[in-house]
């Protein structure tokens, strides 16, 4: 199963303070273990609300919202992506990573959809397209 582990931003976070270079460098060695350990597929820092749009749809009109926004432990500091065989390895995992902001932090877990989760929804039509695209996807990079 796939889960996409979500780092909760904070205060610092969105006010643009970098993680210390310990912080850095305990980062650095979990990711290692978590490549070592087959389960790392990607993972990435985000940088704070400021710098990102929101578009918010209803019905056909499409807003754009510049950030920063207010209520930062709603927003996102970073995430991983992560290959691991059951929801209780993922939570072992996370309950051995550093803190990720050095201060209260908290991460959240979500399993990730996969193509048999949607059932008869995923027409074989959807599903022959949904492999092309990822496909092409792999392909470019």
């Amino acid at each position: 199963m796939r889960v996409m582990v979500i780092v909760k931003a904070n205060k610092d976070t969105e006010a643009g303070v970098l993680p210390s270079q310990v912080l850095l460098a305990e980062m650095w060695k979990y990711n290692e273990e978590l490549v070592k350990a087959g389960v790392l597929l990607a993972g990435e820092g985000l940088q704070s609300s400021s710098k990102g749009p929101r578009v918010k749809f209803s019905g056909a009109k499409r807003t754009v919202i510049d950030g920063p926004f207010t209520e930062a432990r709603e927003l996102i500091a970073g995430f991983w992506l992560w290959q691991v065989r059951s929801m209780e390895e993922a939570i072992e995992w996370v309950k051995r990573c550093p803190n990720p902001t050095g201060a209260e932090s908290e991460i959240e877990i979500r399993q990730v959809f996969e193509a048999a989760d949607f059932g008869a929804n995923l027409t074989p039509e959807i599903k022959e397209q949904e492999e092309r695209l990822r496909a092409e996807g792999s392909a470019k990079k």
